[in-house]
């Protein structure tokens, strides 16, 4: 345990103020919005482009937080007995502070970086080995600049080996991270394509991840690679170099056979280690398994495990699930299941995305025996109440034995229940037990929490839109790299986030620290500020017989007739305080909007009416995005700028100006004014090119396969006979159709899905609630086999041409009967 006074010797900083500098410090904080983390907490804070970490000090300060290091000086009369240490570069004391606390350690710690596979082999290298030590990971995929410090951190006298993983997106970035996991061990798992714009080539990027290895003893790789050999080889040649191989025997793990067995989902392989032959399976057929498996085989012959017992364990290997999925529930709850792990680290983060995701829902949370700690249990379950006393937690229901001791420690106010096993959980539960709840699933494999999260799930129809919340979070960044940090950001999240869930998404993003939502109708921002969401809220087309909503909901219309805002301006003139508005103006859309020749009649309005605030004035593009049209993108900037300066003089006010969409904001950021509105971009859909390959899918529309026919040549399939037999056939019916948001235009083989790693043509016409597909070239295709309409392969923009339409239109007519899952690492 360090105390303040020891971080800032370490660190090299100064005091600003010291109020207890014996204070403890158990954990690290560089993220404000993650609730509930006070008590021994220090935190960092980060300045950065877009965000800046020291405007959040005050709201830590009142949550309770009272340890900080900042690089700048802070209003110290408002932290009267908070302990501040400066420093010039607080992710450089950051990185120092972990450094330190890796040294303290003298275990094996495995080092693993790469293209791909990072997380897969930290995981299992984990399942394979928690028998023989005690071990320290990453959790989850905490592989970045800050994520590696973190990791390191939790290390503790009890642990006996370290597996940390390094990732890193452009020039000397490993160069600072060797040091803080300072392997033993290292892993070079492959070289792709992944992160490759930082880098001027594969050569570059392999040198610059070589570097974590600098003090290694071993270092294992895939040897065959032969321009990847070669590097490792001439920079570490003196070095002691492992790996497997299909070619080279002497010091690597030699693979003489390997056999696929589809059928039973197994691949059997036949090896050499120092000479003798040994056989061991997986229960995984796909290429990265393969070669993920076969580098966790060489690590355990390197650490001495005997063959016999890596071979049982490989067999018993386990998927590795890193995303944590949100579902409806029924009784107005959601589930949160993050039952594929079980440690500290994973369960603090599962309680802060509780947190931030809840909104007045009560909160409870479902917890197993933590399995494969190594620690003391008494010490374990006192830590975990002692997490669960700085959360909003209702109820805590305990499923195992050793978890019943966390009842010792357990805070007054939250309800406790306690089952031995999964199985007396599922007998005893009834439907009414779960009511307007947050339900958190928290638990070891072994349990089996994919039952209870089945249980409780509100929707069992098979048809399921994924959204990615971690891609819907990068796709805001990558758009916020092209705007200024003053300039504020408007999300759309009309239409039900354009069919995403405009809950979800509005939470995601509120966390994030957009300004503005935006939303079609009263009745949509209605439904936000009943689940919580306390953004600013624009609504698009207000109507007369909303105004009381609006008004009573704090929603903000957009304005855009002088009647509409007559009318607003008396409806609202009995409200208490200001009434907030926006003001849309015609520059070229031809749509909606305030014409030139209204501006005498707005302003008279607004001198009339003095209640109402004018937030913004905005127009709209009607093709930014296309550069054909671009001096007419340019005329109409320069209308509405003409148009704002007019109002702004008659009135005295000069409210935010806003014009650009998606596409405006990476094609004309000059234009970006005082806020931006980010719409289809954001979900991860661009008509350009280039920067649709800098976005992530969000969207993955599933079913799945109800039954296989074989149908011989000349037979029909599906309504008005329109798929005729060519052939014999095999068709499969899935549990997808028109009411699903599948259009019907996508009949006749205009659109093919994915199923088991191939694509199948739709055969015939799209039904209401399925349709057919041809499989007659994919072979094992059977019942219950998961079917994706569209994703990463094949994309949505494919179906979007092949039906002759947008992707707004497709994402907008999933029906409420799809049941939404949401995913986030």
């Amino acid at each position: 345990m360090y105390t303040i006074s020891d971080i800032r010797r370490i660190t090299g900083g100064a005091w600003l103020q010291c109020a207890s500098p014996r204070a403890e410090i158990q954990s690290l904080l560089l993220d404000s919005r993650q609730a509930g983390t006070v008590g021994r907490t220090l935190f960092f804070a980060m300045p950065g482009t877009r965000h800046d970490g020291h405007r959040y000090i005050t709201d830590l300060y009142e949550r309770g937080v009272r340890n900080y290091i900042v690089t700048t000086s802070v209003p110290q009369a408002d932290l009267p007995d908070a302990n501040v240490i400066v420093v010039p570069d607080a992710m450089v004391a950051l990185h120092t502070l972990a450094i330190y606390h890796r040294e303290r350690f003298d275990i094996p710690v495995i080092g693993i970086t790469g293209s791909n596979g990072k997380t897969i082999v930290k995981e299992w290298l984990s399942q394979l080995l928690h028998r023989d030590y005690v071990i320290c990971r990453s959790p989850k995929s905490y592989n970045s600049q800050t994520g590696v410090p973190l990791s390191v951190w939790q290390l503790e006298a009890t642990h006996t080996l370290g597996i940390f993983e390094a990732g890193i997106s452009k020039v000397g970035e490993m160069e600072l991270l060797a040091p803080i996991i300072a392997p033993t061990i290292g892993i070079l798992t492959n070289l792709g394509a992944a992160h490759s714009e930082g880098f001027p080539d594969d050569r570059t990027k392999l040198d610059e991840k070589l570097r974590l290895y600098e003090h290694a003893r071993l270092i294992v790789y895939p040897r065959d690679a032969a321009w990847l050999h070669e590097a490792v080889a001439t920079r570490y040649g003196d070095r002691h170099l492992a790996g497997w191989s299909r070619t080279y025997h002497k010091g690597y793990l030699h693979v003489q056979s390997e056999s696929i067995d589809a059928a039973q989902g197994i691949t059997r392989f036949g090896v050499v280690w120092q000479g003798t032959a040994h056989r061991f399976t997986i229960p995984y057929t796909d290429l990265a398994s393969l070669e993920n498996a076969l580098c966790c085989y060489t690590i355990l012959c390197l650490l001495g495990t005997a063959p016999s017992v890596i071979a049982e364990r490989m067999l018993q290997l386990e998927p590795v699930e890193m995303r944590l999925e949100l579902k409806p529930a029924a009784n107005n709850c959601i589930v949160i299941n993050d039952s594929y792990n079980s440690d500290l680290t994973s369960l603090q983060l599962a309680l802060d995305f509780m947190e931030q995701r809840s909104g007045p829902r009560r909160r409870t949370l479902i917890l197993s025996d933590i399995l494969q700690t190594g620690r003391d249990p008494r010490g374990l379950y006192a830590q975990v109440a002692a997490m669960l006393s700085e959360r909003s937690i209702t109820r805590f229901i305990g499923i195992g034995q050793a978890v019943q001791r966390v009842a010792h420690s357990m805070p007054d106010g939250i309800s406790t229940i306690f089952y031995r096993d999964t199985e007396q959980f599922l007998d005893l539960y009834k439907p009414d037990d779960f009511q307007n709840e947050s339900i958190l699933l928290k638990g070891a494999r072994a349990f089996g929490f994919e039952r209870i999260a089945r249980l409780l799930e509100r929707k069992r129809h098979k048809t399921v839109l994924e959204v990615d919340l971690n891609a819907l979070r990068h796709n805001l960044n990558y758009y916020s790299r092209y705007l200024l940090s003053s300039t504020r950001t408007m999300a759309m999240v009309k239409a039900d986030a354009y069919g995403s869930g405009a809950v979800e998404v509005s939470r995601l993003l509120e966390h994030h620290k957009v300004d503005y939502l935006c939303v079609a109708y009263a009745d949509e921002g209605v439904e936000l500020r009943q689940a919580g969401i306390r953004l600013p809220i624009m609504v698009l087309n207000p109507e007369e017989a909303s105004f009381e909503l609006l008004l009573r909901y704090r929603l903000e219309p957009e304005l855009y007739t002088v009647r509409l805002l007559e009318q607003y301006g008396q409806a609202s003139q009995e409200h208490i305080g200001p009434v907030i508005i926006h003001l849309k103006v015609e520059t070229g859309m031809h749509r909606l909007g305030f014409e030139e020749s209204d501006l005498p009649d707005v302003v008279a309005a607004l001198i009339r009416y003095p209640h109402l605030q004018v937030a913004t004035m905005f127009s709209h593009l009607a093709a930014s995005g296309t550069a054909a049209h671009d001096a007419f993108t340019h005329e109409q900037v320069d209308r509405f700028e003409a148009y704002y300066e007019r109002f702004a003089m008659a009135l005295g006010v000069y409210p935010l100006r806003h014009i650009l969409n998606s596409d405006g904001i990476v094609r004309h950021p000059e234009h970006q004014m005082d806020m931006v509105r980010l719409g289809i971009g954001l979900y991860g859909i661009s008509s350009d090119a280039d920067v649709q390959q800098q976005l992530q899918v969000v969207h993955t529309l599933k079913g799945s396969v109800s039954q296989v026919k074989s149908v011989a040549p000349g037979g029909t399939v599906g309504y008005e006979r329109s798929g005729v037999a060519a052939r014999d056939m095999r068709i499969a019916t899935i549990s997808l159709g028109y009411a699903d948001g599948l259009p019907l235009s996508a009949s006749n083989g205009k659109h093919s899905v994915l199923v088991r790693g191939a694509l199948a043509p739709i055969f015939g016409r799209v039904c209401m609630d399925m349709c057919m597909l041809d499989v007659t070239d994919i072979p094992d295709v059977q019942e219950g086999d998961t079917v994706t309409i569209y994703g990463e392969v094949p994309r949505l923009t494919t179906l979007a041409r092949a039906a002759g339409t947008i992707p707004y239109e497709l994402l907008t007519n999933i029906s409420d009967r799809v049941k939404r899952v949401y995913f986030v690492e």
